[in-house]
Protein backbone atom coordinates (compact mmCIF):
# COMPACT_ATOMS: atom_id res chain seq x y z
CA UNK A 1 0.00 0.00 0.00
CA UNK A 2 1.42 3.52 -1.01
CA UNK A 3 0.97 6.86 0.11
CA UNK A 4 -1.61 7.77 -2.24
CA UNK A 5 -3.56 4.67 -1.28
CA UNK A 6 -3.43 5.45 2.45
CA UNK A 7 -4.55 8.94 1.82
CA UNK A 8 -7.87 7.98 -0.20
CA UNK A 9 -8.53 5.41 2.54
CA UNK A 10 -8.34 8.32 5.33
CA UNK A 11 -10.59 10.78 3.35
CA UNK A 12 -13.02 7.98 2.20
CA UNK A 13 -12.90 6.51 5.78
CA UNK A 14 -16.72 7.36 7.89
CA UNK A 15 -16.85 7.06 11.58
CA UNK A 16 -20.78 6.92 11.24
CA UNK A 17 -21.80 10.22 12.52
CA UNK A 18 -25.23 10.04 13.62
CA UNK A 19 -26.80 12.79 11.04
CA UNK A 20 -26.17 10.34 7.96
CA UNK A 21 -29.28 8.61 9.44
CA UNK A 22 -31.30 12.07 8.86
CA UNK A 23 -30.82 11.77 5.14
CA UNK A 24 -28.28 13.20 2.81
CA UNK A 25 -28.61 17.35 3.96
CA UNK A 26 -29.11 18.16 7.24
CA UNK A 27 -29.67 22.00 9.13
CA UNK A 28 -28.26 22.09 12.91
CA UNK A 29 -28.62 23.95 15.62
CA UNK A 30 -25.32 24.52 17.33
CA UNK A 31 -25.23 25.68 21.38
CA UNK A 32 -21.84 26.82 22.59
CA UNK A 33 -20.54 26.66 26.02
CA UNK A 34 -21.02 30.68 26.30
CA UNK A 35 -24.61 30.52 25.23
CA UNK A 36 -24.84 31.12 21.40
CA UNK A 37 -26.55 29.24 19.44
CA UNK A 38 -25.77 29.32 15.64
CA UNK A 39 -28.18 27.57 12.66
CA UNK A 40 -26.32 25.70 9.53
CA UNK A 41 -28.18 24.58 6.91
CA UNK A 42 -27.72 23.20 4.36
CA UNK A 43 -24.92 20.68 5.39
CA UNK A 44 -24.18 17.48 3.74
CA UNK A 45 -23.98 14.47 5.91
CA UNK A 46 -21.52 12.92 3.78
CA UNK A 47 -18.41 15.57 4.41
CA UNK A 48 -18.75 15.32 7.92
CA UNK A 49 -15.39 14.67 9.56
CA UNK A 50 -14.77 14.43 13.37
CA UNK A 51 -11.45 15.27 15.08
CA UNK A 52 -10.85 17.83 17.79
CA UNK A 53 -12.32 20.42 14.48
CA UNK A 54 -15.48 18.94 13.39
CA UNK A 55 -15.76 20.06 9.24
CA UNK A 56 -18.30 19.81 6.74
CA UNK A 57 -19.18 20.78 3.25
CA UNK A 58 -22.42 23.03 3.15
CA UNK A 59 -24.75 22.71 -0.47
CA UNK A 60 -23.49 25.97 -1.49
CA UNK A 61 -19.97 24.55 -1.74
CA UNK A 62 -18.40 26.53 1.10
CA UNK A 63 -17.05 24.58 4.00
CA UNK A 64 -17.61 25.13 7.84
CA UNK A 65 -15.23 24.04 10.40
CA UNK A 66 -16.59 23.98 14.61
CA UNK A 67 -14.18 23.81 17.38
CA UNK A 68 -15.71 20.81 19.29
CA UNK A 69 -14.18 21.67 23.18
CA UNK A 70 -16.43 24.54 22.44
CA UNK A 71 -19.76 22.81 21.78
CA UNK A 72 -22.11 21.57 24.22
CA UNK A 73 -25.00 20.15 22.15
CA UNK A 74 -26.20 19.80 18.28
CA UNK A 75 -29.46 19.42 17.33
CA UNK A 76 -29.79 17.82 13.84
CA UNK A 77 -33.12 18.19 11.52
CA UNK A 78 -33.85 16.41 8.27
CA UNK A 79 -33.95 18.68 5.10
CA UNK A 80 -36.36 18.03 2.73
CA UNK A 81 -34.87 16.62 -0.90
Amino acid sequence: MDKDDLKEMIQDLDLGSSATKQGRYVTQIIHFNNGVKRTIEGIDTHTIRQGQMTKFKLKDGSYCMINDANVLMIEVFREEP
